[in-house]
């Protein structure tokens, strides 16, 4: 059945079945022709009714390769207005309910908001009005270009979260209840956006999956990589020049420049990008980002902001056994990695060992990679923070690979979504995964955008983590030797 309801830019028609879907609503113009590479505009606006039923155009991206596109669902839909947000309601009818908006991730060079599993109606189904959101990925939304805003991607997230507050009343939400959250690149973006001064007051609480405050890169690293962006399209690197190239070239170019950073990256010659390895992501340019925003965390920025923030165990496992990596990692790479860390290698080697005593090398390398990328700076966040935070770790192992892709890296998504029933799901969980387990970590996201409090201790001077797995539980300071490794470090 439709329903039709009127915001900011005119009235929109949407779908009520169990839940009321508005779908590829855009919150800027499209940001292509004379608008490419600007800061994105204010909404468009339209006469009569526009139709809100089927999902919106997606940015431009690289897209993945095998393994991972086997992996991870990445649809495409056609279109210029990228710039959208999909919203799930239990009733438009409603008034002060509260609002999840979900950024999503792929490095900042994939994903979007028409990936099947970031469905929102189960959180709708749960009294929450769901957000999931698209912003500009790559080169579009990243590069340092001459003439252009700084961190476009993330000034795109901006302009979401302020339709969200300008509009979401419409569909039921409360703009003073709004929780953002994000996985990976999102994830990383909600720490940003926690330290950005223009995202001050549009967001209320924060769940951080997989994702910190760490990953950015300096404006001189930025400028390398546009520079050798433009130089293999035989441009400038400026508004003009990459934008006189077409969508399709501009986005074969990135891929190129991506494999690129990645063999060459050993070899020091794109310094810190060996160790994010994401050539397009925020770097600080002084303005949109003003600091490292761990650095901006721990000196009051977000204080206010409420945490539930987290990872899986076995992150990098996503990352080295699919491709086959791991099964041929030994032990002088796993002190290669440490050594290049900057931490004490024969201390880290027999921390790790002592608590994986019968791992391979590329199990070990796979733990120590997971702590420096994914759970080190999760808990800088908490422990810089006085306000409260709650901390997860999902430990539930796919079947996928033998079971060695283990707890990995994307793999708690379904699970939160409680969308284990999307044949989508299977592709990273395996067969049968289990439908309590969704319960929990789905019931657990709920309740915390709506009151604030998860269901169990925050993480406090017990460092207390829920442990979500067959038998989740709440543990004290899980491996605290291994966490010790990187004190001063990391």
């Amino acid at each position: 059945m439709d329903v039709i309801v009127d915001i900011a830019q005119g009235r929109l028609r949407g779908q009520r079945g169990a839940v009321t879907s508005f779908l590829g609503i855009p919150y800027a113009e499209a940001p292509f022709g004379a608008l490419r590479f600007t800061a994105p505009t204010a909404p468009p606006r339209w006469e009569g009714v526009r139709d809100a039923l089927t999902l919106g155009a997606t940015a431009p991206k690289i897209g993945y390769r095998p393994p991972t596109s086997e992996i991870l669902s990445e649809p495409v839909v056609a279109g210029d207005e990228c710039l959208n947000v999909n919203v799930w309601t239990p009733d438009v009818e409603s008034s002060g309910l509260p609002v999840f908006v979900w950024i999503h991730g792929g490095a900042f060079v994939n994903g979007s908001n028409a990936v099947p599993i970031y469905d929102g109606a189960a959180f709708a189904r749960d009294g929450v009005v769901a957000v999931t959101v698209n912003y500009r990925l790559g080169a579009d939304g990243f590069a340092r270009i001459e003439g252009a805003p700084a961190n476009r991607g993330l000034l795109d997230q901006v302009a979401a979260l302020e339709w969200v507050r300008d509009n979401i009343a419409a569909f039921g939400g409360d703009p003073a209840k709004v929780t953002v959250a994000g996985e990976s690149a999102g994830a990383m973006s909600v720490g940003t956006l926690l330290s950005m001064p223009r995202a001050e007051g549009l967001f209320h609480r924060a769940i951080l999956q997989s994702g910190a405050g760490n990953h950015v890169i300096t404006e001189a690293t930025a400028g390398k990589v546009a520079t050798a962006l433009a130089d293999a399209l035989g441009v400038s690197a400026t508004v003009e020049g990459l934008g006189s190239v077409p969508i399709e070239n501009f986005v074969d170019a990135q891929r190129e420049l991506g494999d690129r950073v990645t063999a060459e990256a050993p070899t020091g010659a794109w310094g810190e990008l060996a160790f994010n390895m994401m050539p397009f992501e925020p770097y600080i340019d002084g303005d949109v980002v003003p600091d490292v925003p761990i650095s901006r965390i721990s000196a009051g920025a977000g204080s206010e902001v409420d945490i539930l923030i987290g990872t899986t165990s076995e992150e990098f496992a996503f990352f080295l056994v699919p491709a086959g990596v791991a099964g041929y990692v030994d032990e002088a790479r796993v002190r290669l990695v440490l050594g290049a860390y900057g931490v004490d290698v024969e201390a880290a080697v027999d921390a790790y060992r002592a608590q994986l005593p019968d791992a391979t090398p590329g199990e070990l390398l796979i733990a120590l990679m997971t702590d420096w990328f994914f759970r080190i700076p999760a808990l800088r966040i908490v422990e810089s923070r006085a306000s409260r935070a709650f901390v997860y770790e999902f430990t539930w192992r796919s079947s996928l690979f033998d079971g060695k892709l283990g707890a990995c890296h994307a793999l708690e998504i379904p699970f939160v979504f409680d969308v284990l029933d999307k044949p989508e799901t299977a592709r990273i969980t395996g067969p049968n995964p289990p439908g309590k387990l969704a319960e929990e970590m789905h019931r657990a996201w709920v309740d915390f955008v709506r009151d604030g409090s998860p269901g169990w201790v925050q993480y406090g001077s017990e460092r207390s983590v829920m442990m979500f797995g067959e038998q989740s539980g709440v543990a004290d300071d899980p491996r605290p030797s291994t966490r010790g490794v990187w004190a001063g470090v990391r």
